[in-house]
């Protein structure tokens, strides 16, 4: 029985699998792979690997499936939005057939670890909806139901659903998942160390040497030499192709709340519309499942993250009586990255690279990428045939001509934001100025300052240069965070890193105005 509780802020998937600490790496290592990030992306990876009988470690910065993976919606499935359309549209017929086909032998192999393996992820198998309600939108969806049927997914198009609002029209694939991701990634974690691979948290690797093998440098002094190496941090902490020019940060807000059993859907809900809304609801406890809700999609930094709960908040109460009659039990928030081509990014991590991988721009979609990705990967590192979508994916692949607009506006952000704040005047205009537990970026002395003050009056002062780029970072008024605009770095009010692609802290700086 799962307690009532008043809002926690943090993951459910989190708050209810806490799984046990893993030792840093304490000395210098030679493995034949060394995977780079803890999430779905490299645990899968490292599982096919291991299960190909290669000596594989795993390095996470944190905490093993608690950055990105942890904080999912944990929806598996191959129906991604409108992506159909649009890729037939950029890419072609056979290019949609193959991420269909790609997508849902992830769903698909999932479901076979959980069996295989005796992992118990809460896995439920479920139809998938992408719906509007605006009737001039009613066409667009239908198209996609074609498109998608015309992939090879068993797509049609309906307009009715189990949700309590009427919708104009849907595309509904059935035979997808929803899981636990957390239960699901910490029990394969074992299976890897089970099986001979390692795995060392609070291991934050600082630097890459690409060559016939690969040393990884951390920030604790150990070393690894490894054959070959894979770079699953979400967004790459190691660029050389530049892809951090064809990938684009967003956050959206999750909130979730316990409901009876038969006021929650059975089914997963995404809507493009009121900026963006997802639905599914999972197992909670006799005679209830939390109903978990998704959206007020928007860039890292952008601010006012309060009013955005707020309106996620409202448009829940009103849309759903389920929801609108129980309490919220969590709340959390979510990163994803875009590619320009709205393509993936995964294999070999640049042209004159034999050895370094990534896996990355998964758009939103990252487990069911996730899982893709390890096997492709597999695929690459430990020979035997590849699938046939190993091209759709490839990180090699050049820009097409369409993609240049994309591109554009990916790189006008970035100079908005590189160039724009430092033009700007600041938000307060001293330290004196800003609220108890509240952050502000200020000049000081000529230069910009991150500045942080605590209930008790404690300033924190930061150099507000991110160390990945140099974009200016901006406070998040609910997680409490600094933010990087550009590529999505996140760092404590201290400094420290937490989501990459930065690996360094930020600089601390003298802090005036201290009044402890």
């Amino acid at each position: 029985m799962v307690a009532e509780r008043p809002t926690v802020d943090e993951s459910y998937w989190m708050a209810t699998a806490p799984g046990a600490a893993r030792p840093p790496l304490g000395a210098d290592l030679t493995v034949d792979v060394a995977v780079v990030g803890g999430g779905i992306a490299g645990l899968c990876t490292a599982w096919e690997l291991v299960l190909a009988g290669l000596d594989v470690v795993v390095l996470e910065a944190d905490r093993i499936a608690a950055g990105v993976s942890g904080y999912t919606t944990a929806k598996l499935t191959a129906l991604h939005g409108l992506a159909y359309a649009r890729l037939e549209a950029e890419h072609g017929a056979d290019a949609a057939a193959l991420y269909a086909l790609s997508q849902q032998d992830a769903v698909d192999r999932t479901a076979a670890l959980c069996a295989d393996l005796d992992i118990d992820a809460e896995l439920e198998r479920a139809p998938a909806y992408t719906y509007v309600t605006d009737p001039e939108r009613a066409g667009e969806v239908r198209a996609e139901a074609e498109a998608a049927r015309r992939a090879g997914l068993d797509a049609s198009f309906v307009t009715d659903t189990e949700l309590p609002f009427p919708v104009a029209g849907a595309v509904r694939v059935a035979g997808q998942v929803q899981f636990h991701p957390r239960k699901f990634l910490l029990a394969l974690a074992d299976k890897i160390t089970g099986a001979g691979g390692r795995i060392h948290e609070r291991t934050r690797v600082t630097g890459l040497r690409d060559g016939a093998h690969c040393r990884l440098s951390t920030e604790n002094g150990a070393a690894v030499e490894a054959r070959d190496a894979v770079i699953a941090t979400h967004y790459p902490v190691f660029d050389r192709t530049l892809l951090f020019t064809r990938l684009k940060p967003r956050r959206e807000l999750v909130i979730a709340a316990p409901v009876p059993a038969d006021a929650a859907p059975t089914g997963m809900y995404l809507s493009p519309e009121d900026r963006v809304r997802s639905l599914r609801s999972a197992p909670y406890d006799d005679g209830r499942r939390l109903l978990i809700v998704t959206g007020e999609s928007f860039e890292p930094g952008a601010g006012r993250v309060g009013e955005r709960f707020a309106r996620l908040e409202a448009w829940a109460r009103q849309r759903l009586p389920g929801y609108a009659a129980a309490e919220r039990a969590y709340q959390w928030s979510a990163q994803d990255n875009d590619s320009s081509d709205h393509l993936p990014y995964i294999g070999h991590a640049h042209p004159g690279s034999q050895h370094v991988y990534v896996a990355t721009g998964f758009g939103g979609w990252g487990m069911s990428n996730g899982v893709l990705a390890g096997r492709l990967l597999a695929a690459h590192i430990a020979g035997g045939p590849r699938p046939a979508w190993t091209d759709l994916y490839d990180p090699r692949r050049l820009p097409a001509m369409r993609e240049t607009g994309e591109l554009a506006r990916f790189q006008a952000a970035v100079a908005h934001h590189f160039v724009g704040d430092r033009l700007h005047t600041s938000h307060v205009d001293s330290v004196q100025d800003i609220p108890p537990g509240s952050g502000a970026v200020v000049r000081l002395e000529g230069k910009r300052r991150a500045v942080y003050r605590d209930e008790s009056g404690h300033v924190e002062a930061l150099s507000a240069r991110c160390t990945h780029l140099g974009c200016l970072v901006h406070f998040n008024d609910l997680d409490r965070v600094w933010e990087c605009p550009c590529h999505g770095s996140r760092f404590a009010t201290d400094g420290a890193v937490l989501h990459g692609p930065a690996t360094r802290p930020l600089e601390r700086r003298e802090a005036p105005g201290d009044e402890t």
